[in-house]
């Protein structure tokens, strides 16, 4: 029997806190929209179109 490899996932979910309120929040990688923090309403992620411009620090990549 044939062993099928799947490709893997471009995009990941990412924990980041916000650099204002200090909130840990997970957020995908590839967002369609422009993301904000749940606390404190301050923009951490845009959306490009293809992968999400982090304007936050990223504390951990989730598998």
């Amino acid at each position: 029997m044939k062993e099928y490899k799947y490709p893997k996932p471009r995009s990941r979910f990412l924990k980041v806190e916000c650099t204002k309120c200090g909130e840990n929040q997970v957020i995908f990688g590839s967002a369609a929209g422009n993301i904000h923090c749940k606390k404190c309403n301050e923009l951490i992620a845009e959306s490009t179109g293809g992968k999400a411009k982090i304007k936050t620090k990223i504390k951990e990549i989730l598998g």
